[in-house]
């Protein structure tokens, strides 16, 4: 087989072909959209360590680009493709600096009654921290539940993605990006408080999954609908695995409200990629139950639970395979062990009959500084890709 062009590589492993080699892409780097020229202290991308490694992703990886349809980041604004008018009339927002971090307070007005939240954003990390989480116990659910869901009303916005896609041409594809129900309401809490809920308070559990379902499921059918045969990821289920949650609440609170996605994804000739950290040996039936045709990013154990070799043989003929390629491994193992374990990756992930294989890391550096070796590391899982033939 002759070699083929990025974009035809990534689509043709969703649709389960042949491909001239296994396709290699960085997820968040050449995934999440950044500017590198950007002067602001709070782009860690515009440190000159950064910017080898940017090259890398953009000119050597299958590029797939995460694009929200109603954000413009959607890692970092999470309420811009809201209805801003009328959500200005139930929440304030303040913004401040101290030393070298940004603090947003948020208030709700509801009935009288107020819910806040707080978060912070460090100059030299790309990630943003909550100190205080909106909801703290059952009371503020049901002063949540209150808020009218106009609040929650979305402007789809297609032509961006549109926009994304001719620039990136032959050089990777465009994924959908969206959260499902189950991330919109853990958001809300801190990962405990939701645990504890979730199991022990299933009935407004349920209204408040319910509730984010609405919008969500819209935004799902009209971009869908609108943007078709795209691959989609739907991140958030990895709260409702083990050892936050039994396996059984997979399918209550995941196959009941984000399965209805995935079907409208597939409507339309799309591909759904569910994210899900973690354990996920005991919920990659309800995967496959819900239509999934991919998953990402399978780690291997002692992160995850289940070996790469295992899920390609048992699920490898339903599910495309990103994975599964340790962050701590790229930052710290040494280069020639390294190569060693890619080779390994590299030949479970396409071992026996499969759909397809992505070389895939499981998330990507938030520092502002790129050792050598780290470069090094993510030039190896390239050389490698590039290199390895499927027997």
């Amino acid at each position: 087989m002759g070699n083929m062009t990025r974009r035809e590589r990534l689509m043709a492993t969703l649709r389960g072909e042949t491909v001239d080699h296994p396709a290699v892409n960085f997820y968040e780097i050449g995934g999440f959209l950044v500017n590198p020229d950007d002067p602001d202290e709070y782009n860690i991308y515009n440190s000159p360590s950064w910017q080898p490694l940017l090259n890398l992703a953009e000119n050597h990886t299958d590029i797939i680009r995460l694009v929200s349809p109603v954000r413009a980041q959607s890692h970092l604004s999470w309420d811009s493709g809201t209805n801003d008018g009328f959500r200005s009339k139930f929440v304030t927002e303040k913004v401040w600096e101290v030393n070298n971090s940004r603090f947003t307070h948020q208030t709700f007005k509801i009935n009288g009654k107020e819910l806040t939240s707080l978060t912070r954003r460090d100059k030299s990390l790309d990630t943003v921290w909550t100190i205080e989480y909106l909801l703290k116990d059952i009371n503020d659910v049901k002063l949540f539940l209150e808020l009218p869901d106009e609040i929650f009303e979305e402007h789809i916005n297609i032509s961006h993605l549109e926009e994304q896609e001719k620039k990136l041409g032959d050089r990777g594809i465009v994924m959908v990006d969206t959260e499902d129900p189950v991330c919109a309401v853990f958001s809300l809490f801190k990962l405990e408080d939701f645990t504890i809920f979730a199991y022990t308070e299933p009935e407004l559990c349920h209204k408040l999954l319910e509730k984010h379902a609405r919008y969500i499921h819209k935004r799902t059918e009209k971009a869908s609908r609108e943007f078709p045969g795209r691959l989609w990821r739907i991140y958030g289920p990895e709260a409702v695995t083990e050892p936050f949650l039994p396996s059984p609440f997979f399918e209550e609170y995941v196959v009941r409200y984000t399965g209805p996605m995935v079907t409208e994804i597939r409507k339309y000739g799309g591909f759904a990629r569910i994210h899900v950290h973690g354990r996920i040996k005991n919920i990659a039936d309800y995967l496959i139950k819900m239509g999934a045709d991919a998953t990402d990013p399978i780690e291997p154990p002692p992160h995850g639970d289940a070996e790469l070799k295992y899920l390609r043989e048992k699920y490898g003929k339903q599910l495309v395979l990103f994975g599964n390629i340790e962050i701590a491994d790229i930052e710290f193992m040494p280069s020639d062990q390294f190569r060693k374990m890619v080779r390994n990756t590299l030949a479970e992930g396409t071992s026996g009959e499969g759909r397809g294989f992505v070389l895939t890391p499981t998330s990507a550096p938030y520092g502002r500084t790129i050792s050598e070796l780290t470069f090094r590391n993510y030039q190896i899982m390239v050389e490698e890709a590039e290199g390895f033939r499927v027997e």
